[in-house]
Parts: C-alpha cells; sequence; structure tokens
C-alpha cells in the first residue's frame, strides 16, 4: 500500500478517518465522498494494526457491501475479504446459524423471503377463518414487520393498549393473535423471516449476555454505512455490540433520512451524541456532485427542518445555471413541458438521453410522462418498476375493458374470470378450456351456452358461472353518457374498486392511486377525443390508443439510452446531469399522507434528496389544474417552493397563468413569499380575465371564415389541457364550428369550438 493512501482525501475527510479515539459521527453531505471515507477509513485501521478479521462493516445493500470490499482489495488484497463485511442481515444470520440452539432452532434454519411470508400469513389466517379482504395480506406483514423493527413481542404487542385501539381503527382486531400464531409457525417450521434475522439477534444478545461478550471480544471496531436508515433494532445492536468499547463509525446523513415508512428512526443520527457519550462529529461538507446554485438551493430549503444537524453544504466546481421552477396549467402541459426541455437541451448540447431523469412522488404519476416521452420518440425506462400500462391492477382492468369489447378474447377472460376472487377455480376453468378446444370455440362461446349444457361442473360452479356471464353482458349493454362514466361503471361493478380499496398496505395504497390516474387518464383522452371528433370515443378507441401507445416502448436505438422514470425514494443514491422533479404540488409533494409535523420534514428531506440528485441542471415544475375523479381540480404549489432562495432561482410561469402586463411566452414570477403565490391566479379568476368564446351567438356565414363569434383567425387563446396557441383558421358553421389552433408546446389541433372551450387571452394580458 503506497505511503501517500491519504492524499486523494479533503481535509475533512482525512480528519474523519484519522480519528480513532472514540465513537464518531459522519454527516456527510449529498455527493461528500462518503462511500470513499469509509473505505479509507478501513484501510486507514488495517494500516495502523488492526486486524481484518475483527473489524464489522455494516451496509444497507450488498452491492455496496460487495464494492467496499472490492476498493479495499485493490490496496490489501484478499485480506479484505477477512472483514465481517455486508449487510445487517447477512452478518447477523451468521451469528444466529452459530448460535441458533440458544434460542431453539437448529444451525440450518430456513429463511423466509416476503413471499414465503405473506404465504405462511395466508395460511395462518385461513386457519383461524379471518377473512384476508379485511386483513390485507400486505397490511398485516407490514404490521408484523413494523412491530419486530421495534423489537415488540407477540406478547408484548398483545398486551399494548395502544396498538389494540389501532388495530380495531383499522378493522383488524385479531392482529395480536395473528402475530402470534405466525410466529409459533416459523419455529415449528424452524424458519426465520427477514425481520427476524434483527429481532432474534437482539432477544439472544439480551437473553444470553456471555455470548453478546464473546462477539464484544471478537470485534475492535464496529463501522455502519447510512446510519440514517437504521430502524431501532439496528440501532440497540450497535449500542450493545459497542456501546461501553465506543469504537463505533458511523456515516450518514440526517437530511437524507426519507425510510421512516420502513421503520427507520431519523432519531438515531440525530440522537447518537446521547447515545454514544464522548462522540466526536465529523462534517463532509464539500459536494463534488452538483453546481454552487443547485447546492445553494438545496441548503436554502433544507434549513427550514427543525430536526437537522446544521451543516453548510458549498460546491466548488461553476456556479451553473439556476433552478428553472415553471408552472403549468394542467399536468398534460406539465408533461410536454418536461419532454420540450429534454429534446431542447439535446439538440444544444449533444448528450445522451441517459443523462436525463424524470422524480416523481407516487409511481400512479408516471403514466402522463410516459405518453409525452412516446409521442417525443423519447426512449425511456421506469428505473424498478413497471410502466404505467404494464401494473397488474392496470392490466385487470384492460383486460375487463377488452372483453367487454371483444368477448372472444380467451387471454382477457382467463384474467378475470375469478378477479376478483368470486369462487371460479381452476379446476372449474381447466374443465372449460376442454370443452372449448375440442368444439374450437372461445370460452365465452361455451360460458353463453345454457350452464345445463355442462353438467359435470357443480351447481355452484354453474351459478357463479352464470353470475360472471350476466355482469359481462350487463357491462355490454349499459349505455353511459361518456367513457369516463363506462369506465368507472366497470371498475366499481367488477369488483376490482373495493378489493383494491380495502388493502391500507403501502402497496394497497400504491395500486390505488394507480387505479385513480387509470380513470384521469380516460377522461382527460376522452374529452380530448370530443373536442377534436365531435363524439365520443368507444371503450374499443381506447384501447386501441393503449396498445399503439405501449406498442412504442423501447429503449432506444442506442443500448442503454433512455430517459429514467422513477420515484424520488427509489433515486436516493443515484445522480444525473439533468433532473426533473414534477408534480410540486400541495397534497401530491409533500403528501397528503405525511401531514404531521414530523412527516412534513421527511417530506422535506424527500424535496432535499430529489434536488441533490441533480449535477447540472435541476428542473422543478407544477400544475395549477389537474384531472381527479373524473374533472378537474385546482392545485396549489407546494410550500416547499416557497423555502427555496430567490439567488439560486429561476421562477417562470407561462403568461395565461399571471394577471397584469407581461411580456413574451414565459417571464420570471417570484414567489418566494407566501403571499406572492396568490398572485397564481386560481382558475375562476384566470376566466375572468379571459374572455369566454362561446357566449355571442354564431352567425350565418360561409363555411371558412375570419370570424366566428369572438374569435378571430389570428387570436391568441388559451386552452385547459393544451395551453396557449395562435387560431390559424375557422370552418363550419352551429355544433360543426371548428377552429384549427397552433398550440406552442402540443402542436396544431383541430378543435369542434362547441367541446374545446377557447378562451381568447386579452391584449393587456400579452
Amino acid at each position: 500500500m503506497s505511503e501517500d493512501y491519504l492524499s486523494s482525501l479533503n481535509d475533512s475527510q482525512k480528519a474523519a478517518v484519522l480519528y480513532n479515539d472514540g465513537p464518531a459521527l459522519v454527516i456527510a453531505g449529498a455527493g461528500s465522498g462518503k462511500t470513499r471515507v469509509l473505505v479509507y477509513k478501513l484501510l486507514h485501521l488495517i494500516r495502523s494494526g488492526y486486524d481484518p478479521a475483527r473489524l464489522m462493516a455494516l451496509t444497507f445493500t450488498n452491492k455496496a457491501a460487495r464494492e467496499m470490499k472490492e476498493r479495499v482489495a485493490s490496496e490489501i488484497g484478499p485480506a479484505a475479504y477477512r472483514i465481517q463485511m455486508g449487510t445487517f442481515h447477512s452478518v447477523f444470520s451468521r451469528i444466529l446459524r452459530e448460535n441458533a440452539a440458544h434460542l431453539g432452532y437448529t444451525r440450518d434454519f430456513s429463511i423466509y423471503d416476503t413471499n414465503d411470508t405473506k404465504s405462511l400469513l395466508r395460511h395462518v389466517m385461513k386457519r383461524m377463518n379471518i377473512d384476508d379482504k379485511v386483513y390485507r395480506i400486505n397490511a398485516v406483514q407490514h404490521r408484523i414487520s413494523m412491530a419486530k423493527n421495534q423489537l415488540i413481542s407477540p406478547e408484548s404487542y398483545a398486551a399494548n393498549k395502544d396498538l389494540a385501539r389501532y388495530d380495531i381503527d383499522c378493522r383488524m382486531p385479531r392482529m395480536a393473535e395473528i402475530y402470534s400464531l405466525y410466529t409459533m409457525l416459523c419455529k415449528q417450521n424452524n424458519a426465520m423471516d427477514f425481520d427476524d434475522l434483527l429481532f432474534k439477534i437482539n432477544v439472544l444478545f439480551r437473553d444470553f449476555p456471555d455470548v453478546l461478550q464473546t462477539y464484544r471480544d471478537r470485534i475492535d471496531y464496529l463501522l455502519i454505512d447510512e446510519y440514517q436508515d437504521t430502524n431501532f433494532a439496528q440501532y440497540l445492536i450497535a449500542r450493545q455490540l459497542m456501546g461501553e468499547k465506543g469504537k463505533v463509525f458511523v456515516v450518514g446523513d440526517d437530511a437524507q433520512s426519507i425510510y421512516s415508512f420502513r421503520g427507520a428512526k431519523v432519531e438515531n443520527i440525530l440522537g447518537f451524541s446521547k447515545s454514544f457519550p464522548g462522540s466526536k462529529l465529523f462534517k463532509l461538507e464539500e459536494n463534488y456532485r452538483s453546481t454552487q446554485s443547485i447546492v445553494n438551493a438545496a441548503n436554502s430549503l433544507i434549513a427550514h427542518n427543525e430536526g437537522r444537524i446544521p451543516k453548510q453544504v458549498f460546491s466548488n466546481k461553476q456556479v451553473g445555471e439556476r433552478i428553472r421552477l415553471t408552472g403549468c396549467l394542467s399536468g398534460y402541459l406539465e408533461a410536454y413541458t418536461v419532454a420540450d426541455s429534454i429534446v431542447e437541451r439535446r439538440l444544444q448540447e449533444h448528450c445522451p438521453y441517459s443523462d436525463f431523469a424524470i422524480l416523481y412522488r407516487t409511481n400512479a404519476q408516471s403514466r402522463v410522462f410516459e405518453e409525452a416521452l412516446r409521442k417525443h420518440n423519447i426512449p425511456f425506462r421506469i428505473y424498478g418498476g413497471l410502466s404505467f400500462y404494464s401494473r397488474k391492477e392496470i392490466k385487470d382492468v384492460l383486460a375487463y375493458f377488452r372483453l367487454i369489447v371483444n368477448p372472444d378474447d380467451d387471454e382477457a377472460l382467463r384474467r378475470v374470470i375469478n378477479y376478483p376472487k368470486r369462487g371460479i377455480g381452476d379446476t372449474t376453468l381447466s374443465r372449460l378450456n376442454e370443452i372449448a378446444a375440442a368444439s374450437s370455440r372461445s370460452l365465452w362461446d361455451v360460458l353463453s351456452e345454457s350452464q345445463e349444457g355442462l353438467p359435470d361442473l357443480s351447481a355452484t360452479a354453474r351459478r357463479r358461472l352464470s353470475e360472471f356471464v350476466s355482469l359481462i353482458r350487463e357491462l355490454q349493454e349499459s349505455e353511459y353518457e361518456s367513457l369516463y362514466e363506462q369506465a368507472a361503471d366497470v371498475v366499481k361493478r367488477s369488483g376490482i374498486s373495493a378489493e383494491i380499496f380495502s388493502d391500507k398496505s403501502i402497496e394497497g395504497i400504491s395500486r390505488q392511486e394507480n387505479l385513480k390516474e387509470l380513470l384521469n387518464g380516460i377522461e382527460e383522452y376522452g374529452t380530448s377525443y370530443a373536442e377534436e371528433r365531435g363524439e365520443n370515443p368507444s371503450l374499443g378507441t381506447f384501447l386501441n390508443e393503449v396498445v399503439l401507445l405501449t406498442d412504442q416502448d423501447t429503449e432506444g436505438g442506442v443500448a442503454g439510452d433512455y430517459v429514467t422514470l422513477m420515484t424520488v425514494h427509489a433515486a436516493k443514491g443515484l445522480e444525473f446531469r439533468h433532473i426533473f422533479i414534477v408534480g410540486m404540488e400541495e397534497n401530491l409533494f409533500p403528501s397528503m399522507m405525511n401531514a404531521t409535523e414530523q412527516g412534513l420534514e421527511e417530506e422535506r428531506r424527500l424535496f432535499y434528496v430529489a434536488i441533490t440528485r441533480a449535477k447540472e441542471s435541476c428542473h422543478i415544475s407544477f400544475a395549477a389544474e389537474r384531472s381527479r375523479n373524473g374533472r378537474t381540480e385546482r392545485s396549489r404549489p407546494s410550500r416547499f417552493l416557497q423555502e427555496l432562495d430567490d439567488a439560486y432561482v429561476e421562477r417562470r410561469v407561462p403568461q395565461e397563468m399571471l394577471g397584469g402586463h407581461c411580456q413574451g411566452d414565459e417571464l420570471p414570477i417570484h414567489f418566494s413569499r407566501s403571499d406572492a403565490f396568490e398572485r397564481l391566479p386560481q382558475p375562476e379568476l384566470i376566466r375572468r380575465r379571459l374572455v369566454r368564446i362561446g357566449s355571442s351567438p354564431v352567425h350565418e356565414e360561409p363555411m371558412v371564415h375570419q370570424q366566428i363569434g369572438d374569435l378571430r383567425v389570428g387570436d391568441t387563446v388559451a386552452h385547459a389541457r393544451f395551453g396557449i396557441g395562435i387560431i390559424e383558421s375557422l370552418e363550419g358553421e352551429g355544433d360543426n364550428a371548428k377552429a384549427e389552433v397552433s398550440f406552442q408546446q402540443v402542436g396544431r389541433k383541430r378543435l369542434l369550438l362547441r367541446f374545446a372551450k377557447l378562451s381568447k387571452v386579452e391584449k393587456d394580458s400579452i
């Protein structure tokens, strides 16, 4: 190992690495070289005489552990692989196997993954005769997981009155019984789930102090990565192992603690000095990732959190462009604005698509951005997930749509015949498949016959099949005023809505948001179609549009070159040259689910994480209106936008959102103070400033006109979805009167005036 192995560290990094006199907390700001410090700390300890086998380094991912070990090995060789390095779960599973007999297990106990856990829980609830439509499996699993992370045993859970009240409120009063039986069966099966690996190690150390002492004697130094993400069980492990010895070195950033829904406690890092008396604090404040403007804007935001360790992150990179904050009339236009910006940036800089990422608060928000990117022929990928129309709950609804339009679609029928569950099992479906294959008919043809034609099926099975056929026929024959009304009725009467909205788990809430967004998209599509065609689209027309959209999905002409779409949570630890943070509105970001003071502080940290993913440019946007539940509702800009320092932000808003006099397509708007937000007019105020078209009678004129009512060729008009445009031509009469409008962002549209509801922008507003 070279003598100058520390020369690449800055002064703050070096001070942290060299300190060996007691507990140390390293607050590593975004992009400050956290991993480098951990690697060099290990190198320094080994160089100082510590035995690699007596060092323990804990991470949160196998990838992080592997990369650290490889970097250490590149300096000191095979000795690096003697370090006790890995995730909390992998390291302590080995210790549990060595001491399994103390806890009544054999050393070859099984470890249940999430699917195994859910399978056993289903068995438990079936054995207890509990309705899994009320006790949703994801919610039950989450409750037990959170209990174990808090080191709450089944006995303690049953005795806790607060937990009992909460379970009653959640309509799950038998949770304690489920937890108890689940734990008993795990033990009976000689198995532990992932949460047990942390729960049981705490039990082992608590109940067998001699075992705890053995491992204390085997570890000279404990290093922990991402300390802000530790839960109570992980915190207590560190305390028990190294509390007296004091040789503990943790790295993290309180400003990036965003996983409370997984049990992470920001209090662990904020209270480190109390948990480990005599500890020393080091701050890594130089950001090597982002420009000065991005870093300074992020600093101004996070300074509003009360619960934090103060630090002043700085960058020695170029000042860079200010963060661009843009207001859009609608979510649709927001997506087009982002797509346009990506196209423009690529033309200017000749950069690959992989330099761009779009970050949103919830998965459901991806739909409109996927559509805008497809329309612009921009390749993209959904990081760590599926594209909107590939998600299970969306495919389930679309399968119902397909079956209604084309009942001979066997694949659609197979998907929905027993979803939601209606007691039509695999045996019944297999028999139907046999009959259909033997007679070369579709499954629907077989089902449509008299149920008496299926004599080898039970009366109960025939009744359930008959009910399913009746449901589909009723949905086919019903009449609706709009495509949205039809889609919403299918979702409701099929039982999908009740199925999804009864699941209160984190995964269930995500599915609910996706379902709502599907209906929002259908409402927008129906409105746009009617404006352009003068009639409502059919369900089949919508399905064709979806197929055409999703058929365009590609990863681009160059392998791996695509725009990345992801939630902010998924983006943690990643970086991109150009970042777009979208949907910055109240009740969306911050989420309405985090309305408490602590919750808002975590939402602010989440926004901080989003901003600090950007290396060169950061674009933030919000919409004045969004489609929700079949209607357009006003949105209010996120309170966090007020907290960004004006010096580092270029605040821009389309002219149609401004009152008063302005010039150009987009103008700066300063709304760093709360009262300035009121200058963003509410939709009804916007409409008062715009001349509503359609109130004047349409005169009998030739088919091609220079003027219809108050509209003239050349007028600048506003449209609720498409934004600002210029009328290029007018034609038709009465209900057939049309305008061809060239919109700034979405191009040329031919609209029926009776549907389009165009508003003319007055001259004093331009």
